[in-house]
C-alpha cells in the first residue's frame, strides 16, 4: 500500500487513501475524512480483538478451505493493504416495473426546483423522454431538455451542457437514457461546481466539491452508470476515452424502470446485456474483489446467461426485461467497489479511436483477455462456470476454464456480436499506441495479472483475428 499521507497538524494520523489495487492515483480531496490507518495508529485495534487463539480458530472455520481459493467463502487474491474496502452505492435506488412514477415523490424530496435533463437526440425524437417530462410535468416540476448528448460523449459535449445549465438556472440534473447520457450528466453536474475543465478530473477521486444533485432514470440494461462511480469521457483531441472513478460522481437517486427498456431494439439489447456480463467477470476476478462484490458478480452472471437471450429473442418479454435490470444493477454493484481490469481498459481505446459501441467492444474482447487471465487464476472461473449453469465441471479448474469461455464465444454469436475488432474498423498499425493508452486506464488496475505492452499489442492483435 502507498505509504499514508499525514495532515500536517494530525501527524498520528493519515488521509484516507485508495489501496494500491487503484494504483495509488489520488485526488486531493481536502474533505476526506481522516482516519487512523498508518501502522502504529492501528495497532491497539488489532491487539484488543486479535491472539493467536481467535485468529487461528477463525482460519478455520471456512469449512475447510484455504484463505486464497476458488469460491465465494475465500479471497481470491491477498489482501492489498490494512485499511479495509470501501462499498459505494447511490443513495437511494428505485427498481422494478413503475420506478419512474415511484421516483418523482423522491425527486420532490431532494428540494430542488429545476432540473437539466440529459439525453439523446434518438430518444426525444422517438418520444421516449416525454415518458419523463410528462412525469415532471405532473409532479409539478421544471425542467429544460439537453439532448446533445451523443453515444460515447465527448468534452466539447459535457461543455456545452454546463453552459446550458447555468444559462437556464438548473439546480440539479435528471440523466435519462443508457451509459452515454448518465456518463454526460455527471461530468456536467461536478463540473458545475467544481469548475476547470473535465480532463482535469481524469484518474481517481480528483473532484474537491459534491456535484450537483442527480437523477438517474436508465433505458438500457447494461452499463449500469446509473448507480456507479465511473464517468467515461472522450478526448477527441487525444483519441482518448477518459475514466473519472470518483467517489462525487455516484448519482443521488438512480431509477431502473424495465417498461422503460422494452422499446430497445434487439442489437442495443444484446449489446449493453453483454456490457453487464464483462462487469461481473471482470470484478469476480478482479484483485480488489471482496465477499460482497463476489456474490453480486455471481448471481448478476446467473441471471445474464439466463435472460439476456430471453430479452434479445422478445423486447416484450417483461420477465426478462425485470431480471435484467436487476443483473446490471447487481453487476454494477460488483464493479463500482471492485472495479474491472483489462477487458474495460482495451474497449475503452477502441472507442476512443474509432467511436465504436462500448458494450460490443466488451462482448469481442471478453473471450480474449479472459483466456489470457485464465492461465493466472484458473481457479476463479470453478464459480463462474457454476454461475453460468455447468455445475458438471465440479471443482475442476480446466473444464471450468473451458466451459466458460466457451459460453461467452457462443452467446456472442447467438447474440449476433460481430467476431472481432477487424469488423469495427481496429487498425493493426494503431495497436501500439491503442496498447500504451490501455496500460494508463484506471480500469485495468485491477486485472488479475498485469500485462507488459507487447502482451497487449498480442491481445489486440488477437481480437482483430478471431472468428
Amino acid at each position: 500500500v502507498a505509504e499514508a499521507e499525514h495532515a500536517p497538524d494530525t501527524p498520528s494520523s493519515a488521509r484516507l487513501h485508495l489501496s494500491a489495487a487503484m494504483g495509488g492515483v489520488l485526488g486531493k480531496s481536502p474533505d476526506l475524512p481522516v482516519i487512523p490507518t498508518v501502522p502504529e495508529d492501528v495497532e491497539p485495534i488489532y491487539k484488543a480483538f486479535s491472539q493467536c487463539e481467535l485468529s487461528g480458530e477463525v482460519e478455520k472455520d471456512l469449512a475447510g478451505h484455504t484463505t486464497q481459493g476458488a469460491h465465494g467463502v475465500n479471497y481470491h487474491h491477498p489482501s492489498t493493504g490494512k485499511e479495509g474496502s470501501t462499498f459505494y452505492m447511490p443513495c437511494k435506488s428505485l427498481l422494478g416495473e413503475g420506478a419512474l412514477v415511484g421516483a418523482m415523490n423522491q425527486v420532490k424530496a431532494l428540494g430542488q426546483t429545476k432540473a437539466l435533463i440529459v439525453t439523446d437526440a434518438v430518444l426525444v425524437k422517438v418520444g421516449a423522454v416525454k415518458a419523463l417530462t410528462d412525469v415532471l410535468d405532473g409532479a409539478g416540476l421544471a425542467y429544460h431538455v439537453y439532448d446533445g448528448c451523443a453515444p460515447n460523449p465527448t468534452v466539447e459535449q459535457v461543455d456545452a451542457g454546463v453552459a446550458l445549465l447555468q444559462d437556464n438556472s438548473c439546480d440539479f440534473v435528471i440523466s435519462f437514457g443508457g451509459g452515454s447520457p448518465h456518463d454526460c450528466a455527471k461530468a456536467i453536474s461536478m463540473l458545475s461546481t467544481n469548475g476547470g475543465c473535465i480532463r482535469d478530473y481524469e484518474g481517481v477521486d480528483k473532484s474537491t466539491k459534491p456535484m450537483l444533485p442527480m437523477v438517474a432514470v436508465n433505458t438500457t440494461a447494461g452499463t449500469a452508470a446509473e448507480m456507479t462511480r465511473f464517468c467515461i469521457i472522450t478526448d477527441d483531441q487525444r483519441h482518448v476515452k477518459m475514466a473519472l472513478v470518483d467517489w462525487r460522481l455516484t448519482p443521488t437517486l438512480a431509477v431502473n424502470d424495465p417498461l422503460l427498456m422494452v422499446g430497445m431494439p434487439k442489437g442495443l439489447t444484446a449489446a449493453t446485456g453483454m456490457d453487464a456480463l464483462t462487469h461481473a467477470i471482470e470484478a469476480y476476478v478482479s484483485t480488489a474483489s471482496n465477499p460482497i462484490t463476489d456474490a453480486n458478480a455471481l448471481h448478476a452472471i446467473k441471471l445474464i446467461t439466463t435472460f439476456l437471450p430471453q430479452a434479445v429473442e422478445d423486447g416484450k418479454n417483461m420477465k426478462a426485461r425485470d431480471m435484467m435490470a436487476y443483473a446490471e444493477f447487481l453487476a454494477g454493484m460488483a464493479f463500482n467497489s471492485a472495479s474491472l481490469g483489462y477487458v474495460h481498459a482495451m474497449a475503452h481505446q477502441l472507442g476512443g479511436f474509432y467511436h465504436a459501441a462500448h458494450g460490443v467492444c466488451n462482448a469481442v474482447l471478453l473471450p480474449v483477455v479472459q483466456t489470457y487471465n485464465a492461465k493466472y487464476v484458473p481457479e476463479l472461473f470453478i464459480d463462474i462456470a457454476h454461475a453460468m449453469g455447468f455445475t458438471e465441471v465440479g471443482q475442476n479448474k480446466g473444464k471450468a476454464v473451458t466451459a466458460v469461455l466457451t459460453a461467452i464465444k457462443g452467446l456472442n454469436k447467438k447474440l449476433n456480436i460481430p467476431p472481432n475488432i477487424k469488423e469495427l474498423g481496429a487498425k493493426p498499425e494503431d495497436f501500439e499506441a491503442l496498447a500504451d493508452n490501455a496500460m494508463k486506464d484506471a480500469c485495468g488496475l485491477t486485472n488479475p495479472h498485469q500485462p507488459t505492452k507487447a502482451e497487449v499489442i498480442e491481445l489486440f492483435r488477437q481480437a482483430y483475428e478471431q472468428q
